[in-house]
């Protein structure tokens, strides 16, 4: 192939939209992943094998494996073992919870009844929206990423 990076490229664009449900697979998860681009198709699965802190986030470590076929119908048969960085959206923080319980007020004969309040404040992270993720950094200060690495990897185990 002259362009592996591009061919890179499109496989992991590919297999990050891939919306089939993972199969279990002997060491892993096994997620079919397929596409086309530039004249090419590419049949394949990706098995997912564990989670990897790279200093900043957290990496999905695993083998893409499977056959590119391009414009002319010659065939190439791709293995190779990829790091793909895991990234987070849409996800929301618990910012406030509040309780208060009934309330009885008696003002000069007025009289005002309130029943259990319930206060709950959650951030929504995302793009565009600027307040929930500047939010959702701070409740995350403290956050590392080698324990997410290890709770991930404990899942993936459990499977």
């Amino acid at each position: 192939m002259k362009h592996p990076a591009i061919l890179t490229a499109l496989l992991v664009a590919v297999l990050l939209a891939a919306t089939p449900p993972p199969a279990l697979a002997a060491g892993g998860i096994s997620v079919p992943v397929s596409g086309s681009g530039s004249g090419a198709t590419f049949t394949g699965s990706f098995n997912l094998t564990k989670f990897a802190s790279n200093g900043t986030g957290v990496d999905a470590v695993g083998t893409l494996s499977g056959k590119v076929t391009d414009a002319l119908g010659v065939v190439t048969t791709i293995v190779k073992n990829l790091k793909i960085p895991v990234k987070v959206t849409g996800a929301s923080c618990d910012i406030l919870h509040l309780e208060l319980g009934p309330i009885s007020l008696d003002l000069l004969g007025l009289q005002i009844d309130l029943n259990k309040i319930v206060l709950d404040i959650d951030a929504q992270s995302g793009a565009g929206n600027l307040l929930g993720n500047l939010l959702c950094a701070v409740v995350g200060l403290l956050d590392q990423p080698n324990p997410l690495a290890k709770l991930l990897n404990d899942i993936l185990s459990l499977l």
